[in-house]
């Protein structure tokens, strides 16, 4: 392990931007939310009417269970979100520093010095570490500065950091066992999507004690019930597989040859296809399996909230204090439609990942300097770029279409409405693209001009969800609440459509990505000079 303090400075001042930035945003989250809950429910018993209003199938299925009705559980329910998003981020942290350093070339010429050859998975792993106390530490001092109690502020953190570690180490698995960088991200987010849906799945039938969420890591990590009788075994549990998913990897790091994964990439055919004669042909070809996974994962989690929705719309009926709630969100005409509202401002958010992580695709291409050897030859910047663009705006719109038509699909099976949903549900589906196609232009915008901080995209996302998350909580002043662009979209369905923020927000889009190309067009390649 020879050198692995000076590679493991060499990934902070990599990620001296990105790095703090999420970590200290997701890491205050948990204690804004219960600054809000105080604020909103000073009395306690308020809060726990509030939190029985919770507790029905949709919201348990998207959110988890509510361990106890105070402040703490409450806290630790509705910043789940956050847990999701930090073991993500951690995951791609690790395979950022291991294995897209050997496809690029890099861990071998470092290799030829004094570096030891477990130096760069240690690294990799000690930057996970670091994320995870600054995540894990700010929660707890957050929830806890809040009121919300010390022992479950403790456990809520040390969740969070574990979630960090234990997918930081099965990254650092799937990094020894892939030979692309490309792989490994879409294993990781495969694994954490699944175990998602696991625990969804699982929470969703009412019995909080389900088989499949306890074999959801997930699903584990919130069974520790912090504020609620904490189960301390349950953090050990998770430590131990951290430690034996570590030691594999460093075993399978030792083991394997440098650039090479355990698993040898499939050989292609003998010769080309003609659609790798265009620069839209070789977009498809590196965007498609991504692609693919999205619109599955979009097909499945439509067609599950559109059914869990009849449920939920019993639920809200009985609850004043949900509805209202839910309002904040959505003020559609029917308590149905104001569900499925909320619903697709989630799917939304997700579909606004989904075109910044095809727009980084391009810049990822830049960096390997595999962009090159294509300008060199008669292909144009605009023309190159136009490809991965198209998939950048275009996928997140198709998929929002078909998560619309699977939720309708799966409402109005279980409501009765039939295929009447249908056409409504696909239509709120299409009014979330204005907003997420600001959100990628802003991605294009960076490539363009700044493209050494295209990562902050992911930051800026951060921020648009925490504002939806947190902002009517808060009771931010309108101006505040109007940065996010999801804040100007119709609560379709049976919301009031206004045509014209829409439009707005279309041609800003327009605009920032105009600038991006034209920024693209005058700088260097692979420098940004």
């Amino acid at each position: 392990m020879t050198g692995t303090w000076h590679l493991f400075r060499l990934a902070l001042r990599r990620d001296r931007v990105v790095l703090p930035l999420w970590t200290i945003l997701l890491g205050l989250f948990p204690g804004l939310v219960a600054s809000s809950f105080a604020s909103l429910y000073p009395d306690p018993a308020e809060l726990a009417k509030f939190a029985a209003s919770m507790s029905n199938p949709s919201l348990t299925a998207v959110y988890g269970p509510i361990w106890a009705p105070n402040l703490g559980g409450l806290t630790a329910w509705r910043s789940s979100i956050v847990l999701l998003i930090v073991a993500l981020a951690t995951a791609f942290i690790v395979i950022r520093h291991t294995r897209a350093e050997e496809e690029q070339g890099r861990r071998e010429l470092l290799g030829a010095t004094v570096i030891g050859r477990q130096a760069g998975l240690v690294a990799g792993m000690l930057v996970a570490l670091l994320a995870s106390v600054v995540v894990g530490g700010l929660t707890a001092l957050g929830t806890a500065a809040a009121g919300a109690g010390g022992t479950g502020s403790i456990a809520l953190g040390l969740q969070y950091f574990l979630a960090c570690l234990l997918f930081g180490a099965i990254a650092a698995v799937i990094a020894q066992i892939t030979q692309g960088a490309r792989t490994a991200r879409w294993i990781a987010g495969a694994v954490l999507i699944g175990s998602f849906l696991l625990r969804m799945v699982g929470d969703a039938g009412g019995d909080l004690n389900s088989p499949l969420s306890w074999i959801s890591p997930i699903g584990l990590l919130q069974r520790m019930r912090p504020f609620a009788g904490e189960r301390w075994w349950v953090a050990a549990v998770v430590l131990l597989a951290v430690v034996v998913l570590s030691a594999v990897a460093y075993r399978l790091n030792a083991a394997r040859d440098l650039d090479a994964g355990l698993i040898a990439p499939r050989p292609g055919p003998a010769r080309a296809p003609r659609s790798l004669l265009s620069p839209l042909g070789l977009a498809w070809r590196l965007q498609r399996s991504t692609l693919f996974g999205w619109l599955i994962g979009y097909a499945v989690l439509g067609l599950f909230l559109g059914s869990a929705t009849d449920a939920a719309v019993d639920a809200v009926k009985d609850s004043p204090d949900l509805a209202d709630a839910i309002a904040r969100i959505g003020s559609g005409a029917s308590i149905g439609d104001m569900v499925i509202a909320a619903g697709m401002a989630i799917i939304g958010i997700g579909a606004a990942g989904q075109g910044i992580q095809a727009a980084l695709r391009a810049r990822g291409e830049e960096s390997a300097l595999r962009v090159e050897p294509l300008l060199a030859a008669s292909v144009g910047r605009l023309r190159w770029a136009g490809g991965h663009l198209l998939f950048a705006f275009g996928g997140p719109a198709l998929g929002l279409l078909v998560a619309g038509l699977f939720l309708g699909i799966g409402y109005g099976a279980g409501s009765g409405e039939g295929a009447g949903a249908i056409g409504r549900v696909v239509g709120a589906g299409a009014g979330q693209i204005p907003a997420v196609w600001f959100t990628v232009a802003i991605v294009v915008l960076l490539f363009g001009l700044l493209p050494q901080l295209t990562g902050l995209g992911w930051a800026v996302l951060a921020f648009f969800l925490l504002l939806g998350q947190l902002g009517a909580i808060l009771q931010l002043s309108q101006w505040a609440l109007d940065l996010s662009p999801f804040t100007h979209l119709p609560a379709l369905p049976g919301g009031e459509v206004t045509a014209t923020p829409l439009v707005w927000l279309v041609a800003l889009a327009a605009v920032l990505t105009g600038a991006g190309l034209a920024g693209f067009r005058r700088r260097d390649i692979a420098s940004g000079g």
